[in-house]
């Protein structure tokens, strides 16, 4: 028998148990299902989303009031339509709804979507499918003359708020003066780290991204010509002092090889 615009019975049932567990004071339940039974799916439910995302954004959970931060997890919990199969797909929704639903909420701090985005990176980058071991890098190889090459998971960011010192005895009402820098990275051991750089670094490993094909010292040049900088020696040599301590920490994987793809 069909009911419900069109949907068999089951499946009818179906949308209103889900739709009850998601926001009980709006959806009432089945009928004829006992409350005491219902009341172990929705704490169930609930505790398990709210479990996660409290793991995924410690940060921004120490941040939040216990009230506030529970009736956020239970406006995403009843509000967003995710689409991810798997459940750490969950922090990437939540930022989602961050970005197109949450809207501006008084008990918000100003930085709520970045500090949730660098939190998010964290996670993103730890199980990230990616292995820079087996892109075609030379370690060995020259970063002014060949053009280096940026490991594949090692994320150039830049942030309004300094996300990196954010926490419950450091959270500012407005941003500094001047933006955050920062690459978030995963090393070949595994362990992903962070790194506060200053704006030149920020534009080199941009030009990096942008022309891959091109050699370190013509991505410095550009720099030097960019800042107008009266003895573009410096900045160049200056910027093989980068390029060795990137390539050091992981962020830079070597010189890509002659008959690399671009």
């Amino acid at each position: 028998m069909s009911e419900g615009g069109g949907r068999p019975r089951f499946q009818q049932l179906q949308y209103e148990f889900a739709a009850h567990l998601r926001d009980p004071e709006r959806h009432p339940p089945p009928a004829g299902v006992e409350d005491r039974r219902l009341a172990v799916y929705r704490d169930l439910f609930f505790n398990n989303v709210g479990n996660y995302l409290a793991k995924a954004f410690p940060v921004l959970r120490r941040i939040y009031a216990d009230d506030d931060w529970d009736a956020m997890v239970r406006d995403f919990f009843a509000r967003h339509e995710s689409h991810g199969p798997q459940f750490y797909q969950v922090a990437g929704e939540f930022l989602a709804y961050l970005d197109d639903e949450r809207g501006e909420r008084p008990e918000d701090p100003p930085f709520l979507r970045e500090l949730a985005h660098y939190e998010w990176v964290e996670l993103r980058l730890a199980i990230l499918d990616a292995d820079p071991d087996a892109v075609a890098a030379d370690p060995d190889g020259d970063l002014l003359a060949q053009a280096p090459v940026l490991s594949p998971t090692a994320w150039p960011l830049v942030y309004r708020y300094p996300v990196h010192t954010l926490g419950p005895d450091n959270h500012p009402d407005t941003p500094p003066d001047e933006p955050t820098h920062l690459v978030v990275f995963r090393d070949r051991g595994d362990r992903v780290r962070f790194l506060k750089i200053n704006p030149v670094t920020a534009r080199l490993l941009a030009l990096i991204r942008e022309r891959p094909e091109a050699p370190g010292r013509e991505h410095l040049e550009t720099i030097a010509a960019e800042l107008r900088h009266p003895d573009p020696a410096t900045v160049i040599a200056g910027g093989r002092d980068i390029l060795a301590d990137l390539t050091a920490r992981d962020v830079i994987l070597g010189t890509r090889p002659p008959d690399a793809p671009a």
